[in-house]
């Protein structure tokens, strides 16, 4: 037999104490007899990758439930179906973790568990549909969002949704759960969820964004994408539930596409790029949203997440990177662009204007430029690109 290990979310890294925390899926494969399948919580030393805290730490997990794949009223985590595609979030003094489908093969369920950072002991275990089926967390591996007062937003895609009539299902919702217990304290479920289910217009192919304090009757809110071509601007305090005429949202903002990523925010104003739109500019003012710039070319699909790099609230840099399409072709390389957080509309820098010595290798989807120590870094096939200012 011989063990597959593969890493399948975006790690978190703890720089108080070094260590990189990695969610794994190992494959035993057998000659003879079944391949079995697990999936490990490693916490590595930044310096070494030496395994800290006795790890790695055993994923397992099991609620009472009558969903799919349920058995003796128990639904248990399954480490071959679930796959944990959504980043992993440090926070509250826990590593939270998320899963979904691999390419929505039944049956699996949206799970989040939380795990002590120093010790890797399992904190406390949600599945959002026990009594149904799906509603993965994936995001578009992005990750859950987590607020100063230790509540954990999550956002879920297709799937069982009961919650409004009594039910434990959050099919399509955007869950707002206590950060220790992991106990959902309010959501959001559109009153078209049956629709967007059977649409296959998830919810939460996003991640949430967490705004600073509003002024105004809503001062904390959130900003949810959708495959559904769907901004919701939520009141965090008041979410709205369910509601079966109409939708008790903020503002709802229309795309020209679906939403695969997370929007940025820098000085009043959020960033984004829907799949095959613009990157675009929403200035945010007493708590509405309205498109104030524009770029001039288009994401196609999957769109873009952008980063945004700024010298305070001055010379803000919005970076964004032309990914791998769906079913496009394989030996596309990725680009990275530069917009003027201000003037949208052209690239101040593109990596193909000097492809010879700026080319990057090829392009994987849902890639996010991380900005650090004045360079930028992100992910291909098969390198870490990084650049920055020539000396």
């Amino acid at each position: 037999m011989r063990p597959d290990v593969g890493i399948t979310s975006t790690p978190v890294i703890d720089t108080k104490t070094g260590t990189l925390y990695v969610l794994a899926r190992t494959m035993i494969r057998h000659t003879v007899g079944d391949d079995e399948y697990f999936q490990h919580l490693h916490a590595l030393a930044i310096t070494t990758g030496v395994e800290k805290f006795g790890g790695p730490k055993l994923i397992t997990a099991s609620v009472a439930g009558k969903g799919a794949g349920a058995a003796n009223g128990q639904v248990a985590f399954d480490p071959l179906k679930e796959n944990p595609r959504a980043a992993l979030t440090l926070a509250n003094n826990a590593v939270y973790l998320t899963w979904a489908s691999s390419c929505d093969v039944d049956p699996y369920h949206g799970w989040v568990m939380a795990y002590d950072p120093q010790t890797l002991a399992q904190k406390a275990v949600l599945n959002v549909n026990p009594d149904g089926g799906e509603a993965g967390i994936w995001l578009s591996d992005t990750g859950p969002a987590a607020d100063a007062e230790g509540n954990l937003f999550v956002p879920t895609g297709n799937g069982t949704f009961d919650a409004g009539s009594g039910g434990r299902d959050y099919g399509d919702s955007v869950l707002k759960l206590d950060g220790s217990s992991l106990a959902i304290r309010d959501y959001f479920t559109p009153h078209d969820q049956d629709r967007i289910s059977n649409a296959d217009a998830d919810v939460g192919s996003s991640g949430p964004l967490l705004l600073p304090d509003q002024p105004g009757p809503h001062r904390h809110l959130l900003l949810q994408p959708t495959k559904d071509s769907t901004i919701y601007v939520i009141d965090r305090d008041k979410m709205g539930k369910f509601q079966r005429d109409s939708d008790a949202l903020v503002q709802t903002i229309h795309m020209a596409g679906g939403g695969y990523g997370a929007i940025a925010y820098w000085n009043g104003d959020a960033y984004f790029a829907a799949s095959d739109d613009f990157l675009r500019g929403y200035a945010i003012k007493n708590g509405q949203f309205t498109v104030s710039e524009s770029s001039a070319m288009k994401f196609v699909n999957p769109g873009a997440t952008p980063s945004v790099s700024a010298n305070g609230n001055k010379n803000a840099i919005v970076w964004a990177i032309s990914t791998k399409t769906w079913n496009g072709p394989d030996n596309k390389p990725a680009v990275l662009y530069a917009f003027d957080a201000t003037k949208l509309g052209q690239p101040i820098y593109t990596s193909e204007q000097n492809s010879q010595r700026d080319r990057a290798a090829l392009a994987t989807r849902f890639v996010i430029p991380v900005v650090v120590n004045g360079r930028v870094y992100f992910g291909t096939r098969s390198e870490v690109e990084v650049y920055g200012l020539l000396k």
